[in-house]
């Protein structure tokens, strides 16, 4: 049995949502706003049904969009840095510490980005990252447009599967780490399923499973 555990990131391995510090990084937090309040009937639409995906793609396509992927990367390692340094909470360390003493694969399962995602599971020293990515086009830039699906709720456990599938990982004793109900699957499929609030790590409700 290969024992397997699976973490989200924002608020369960860092303090924050590092998304949104992101997008403003790429291209200001006036011009941002000013390019999301420009799409008002997609916005007002994502808001209104309170479609998370819907906004984060359109968020996402105002930030990317055009923008060099190498210029992008080079930001990506820089805020992975940032975070790595200043934004984890204080049982992170020690939490993946004994994973990896304990000979688990560790994978990162999160909606975030990967432009910094990669790197900051490199600094973690993680076994693979599973993230929303958004496409590059031939000419190296980017469209905006998420690769699949944005990386949350049913998406995580789809991507951790395919993963497992692609490494040949059959019988997966899963431990899994989220905050929210956007893991609310990932934890539901785990043997041993933790819910991350504040400076507490507990149980999945059982509602949840």
């Amino acid at each position: 049995m290969t024992t397997v555990a699976a973490f989200d990131v924002d608020g369960t391995l860092t303090t924050r949502d590092c998304v949104v510090p992101f997008l403003e990084l790429l291209v200001g937090r006036a011009r941002l706003v000013a390019a999301i309040v420009g799409r008002p009937v997609a916005s007002t639409a994502a808001l209104v049904t309170r479609d998370r995906d819907r906004f984060k793609a359109i968020a996402v396509r105002a930030a990317y969009a055009e923008r060099d992927a190498d210029s992008v990367a080079a930001l990506g390692v820089s805020f992975a840095e940032h975070v790595h340094s200043h934004l984890l909470r204080v049982d992170t360390p020690k939490r993946l510490e004994w994973h990896r003493q304990q000979g688990h694969r560790v994978v990162l399962v999160s909606a975030s980005l990967g432009s910094y995602l990669h790197p900051l599971g490199a600094l973690f020293g993680v076994d693979a990252v599973l993230c929303t990515e958004v496409v590059v086009d031939d000419g190296g830039r980017y469209t905006g447009e998420l690769v699949g699906a944005n990386c949350r709720g049913p998406e995580k456990l789809r991507r951790l599967n395919t993963w497992l599938a692609q490494m040949n990982i059959e019988n997966v004793d899963l431990w899994a780490y989220g905050d929210s109900n956007g893991d609310r699957e990932l934890l539901g499929a785990a043997r041993h399923p933790f819910l991350v609030k504040n400076s507490q790590v507990s149980e999945v409700p059982e509602e949840w499973s």
